[in-house]
């Protein structure tokens, strides 16, 4: 049975979430359909292009994405406390870049002269807008629904065209997550869609490396902010060349389809995280495998569980092995 929204988000135990999205039957999101030749890689743009809009207009960042032939992988970081420091009117501009709102909330916006009760109301609808505007179900909404309105376009029909839930995964510690923005960057490779990260478009692997060139970080996606230090800028705490080199290095093993043995520098920045090269593998090639809808050490496991009124999460008996801190 599907479990309740309400408990696979716990942001007192993590801001981040993995979040897949599949298309219902036979529906293509991108890719060729072999069977009529029709081409839909045209589409990946339309992903890549509104999931980056929505980074720039909710309070959640992204950190990892991958845009499959029938469906979506994101990381997503949840900035609540962001949310909560904007203005009503940083609300309420945000929201209408989305939705038209009400002609109350478009009135004040145009700064017309309001009375108390009409104030009243604008406040109530600005903080139920704000916690939308962080809220992981609102986000993937949003996505989901442009893309779905514009295939059905495109296609000339109408009807479901992902299925009814997408899926997200809690991760709960820094090896929880790496591990699963590799996975995520990796899944073209996997699908032997593509050689190397460095080639896989419409991934944040791509942007990532594309960057590094030039020195710089991508805008639009979460920033890497080094290892954990004293009053750290929000971010992803490892090293953005550590981890761009350990997910080129992870791709060329899983290209050649064999478990190899990773250079010594790769080796140490798989040490830091706490877990070995076997770890590691299983992880960037398995991970939706092992984990329900919480990855993490078993300790984080149990506070999520608490934390969520879960009785039980799958998944424990794999966490001692793939996330026991070596």
């Amino acid at each position: 049975m599907p479990q309740a929204r309400k408990n696979q988000i716990s942001l007192i135990d993590t801001p981040y979430y993995h979040c897949v999205s599949r298309c219902v039957r036979q529906s293509f999101l991108c890719g060729e359909n072999k069977f009529t030749g029709q081409s839909y890689e045209h589409r990946r743009g339309w992903v890549e292009s509104r999931l980056l809009f929505l980074g720039s207009v909710f309070a959640i960042d992204i950190a990892a994405y991958a845009v499959m032939n029938n469906h979506t992988h994101v990381v997503l970081f949840v900035d609540k406390n962001l949310a909560e420091s904007w203005s009503k009117k940083e609300v309420l501009t945000r929201w209408h870049q989305l939705h038209r709102g009400t002609l109350l909330t478009q009135k004040f916006m145009r700064g017309e002269e309001l009375s108390e009760y009409e104030q009243l109301t604008v406040d109530q609808i600005a903080e139920v807008n704000r916690k939308r505007l962080y809220d992981i179900s609102w986000f993937m909404r949003n996505l989901n629904e442009f893309i779905a309105r514009e295939a059905n376009k495109e296609d000339e029909c109408t009807g479901r065209f992902w299925e009814g839930r997408f899926k997200s995964q809690a991760l709960l510690d820094q090896r929880a997550v790496i591990a699963c923005m590799a996975y995520v960057d990796l899944n073209p490779i996997r699908a032997k869609m593509e050689s190397t990260p460095q080639t896989s478009k419409h991934t944040s692997i791509f942007q990532r490396i594309a960057a590094v060139k030039t020195g710089k970080q991508p805008d639009s996606l979460l920033r890497f902010v080094g290892n954990h230090q004293k009053n750290m800028a929000s971010g992803i705490a490892f090293s953005l060349i550590d981890y761009c080199e350990l997910v080129v290095r992870t791709g060329r093993f899983i290209r050649d389809d064999k478990a190899g043995y990773l250079k010594a520098k790769e080796s140490s920045i798989i040490d830091n995280l706490g877990i070995n090269s076997e770890q590691w593998f299983t992880l960037t090639t398995e991970f939706e495998q092992h984990f329900s809808i919480a990855v993490g050490s078993e300790h984080m496991l149990q506070q999520f569980k608490r934390n969520t009124k879960h009785q039980r999460i799958r998944g424990m008996g794999k966490a001692k092995v793939l996330l026991r801190q070596i």
